[in-house]
């Protein structure tokens, strides 16, 4: 994922946000197609699906300069998510959710979604759980932030 610099003054007073369940955030959407995965999110899933990380990473990985992402749910086909979703994602519901990436525990506080453009032309559009349930403070924004 690129890191653009944030912008910090449209979500000053927080920002309201609860999972609607919709399976949105798992298709691709633009420039956004792959579920990156850090080491300790290789570890956290090649565990909860009793792999070993070599297993997991042959199996269900593939990666591109240096990074390790999840292939799509046809692994014949190398694009990304656009076509299938992702893999582990089954009538709208993640079948790993307790060992779900980094990537899907903090959507939609991405660096890349927070800038007021892309907030209103994109995340509002793609995501039905913006503006409802809980009001994320700036402060826990800011952390969700820097697990990035």
């Amino acid at each position: 994922m690129v890191h653009s610099k944030t912008d910090e003054t449209w979500w000053s007073t927080g920002i309201r946000f609860q999972c609607q369940g919709s399976g949105q955030c798992c298709l691709s959407r633009k420039g956004y197609g792959y579920v990156y995965l850090t080491s300790k999110d290789q570890q956290r899933l090649a565990k909860h699906l009793k792999l070993s990380l070599s297993e997991l990473l042959q199996e269900f990985c593939n990666s591109h300069d240096g990074y390790v992402y999840l292939t799509p749910a046809n692994p014949k086909t190398r694009s990304p998510l656009k076509e299938t979703g992702c893999r582990f994602l089954k009538k709208k519901r993640c079948t790993i959710y307790k060992a779900r990436p980094t990537q899907c525990r903090t959507w939609p506080f991405w660096p890349d979604n927070m800038n007021a453009k892309t907030w209103t032309s994109e995340v509002i559009r793609d995501c039905p759980g913006v503006g409802k349930g809980t009001l994320f403070t700036p402060a826990q924004i800011k952390a969700i932030l820097r697990k990035c």
